[in-house]
């Protein structure tokens, strides 16, 4: 009965927990590595194009003129590459 249980903890952690964890570390790790020019989007849904990084905040051009600041943690993407390309234009 023990060895049951033991056996459906061991499994749940390396179907369920594990992967998370691994998601999750390299989120952050992308967060992290953010740099002037990456294309970002934010917690809110805005989309723009990272100005300035300090330690724990960006600054964020979400259109030509306007920018924002917004704390790491609330980054969601970090898009590289050009990945974000106008629909149809």
């Amino acid at each position: 009965m023990i060895g049951q249980m033991l056996l459906l903890v061991v499994v749940f952690y390396f179907l369920m927990i594990r992967p998370q964890q691994k998601r999750a570390k390299a989120h952050r790790d992308k967060i992290e590595a953010v740099k002037r020019g990456d294309e970002v989007v934010t917690g809110g849904g805005l989309f723009g194009k990272v100005t300035k990084v300090a330690d724990d905040h960006v600054e964020v051009e979400i259109a030509n003129g306007v920018k924002v600041k917004a704390v790491k943690g609330t980054l969601t993407d970090v898009l590289t590459g050009g990945a974000s390309k106008p629909a149809n234009d």
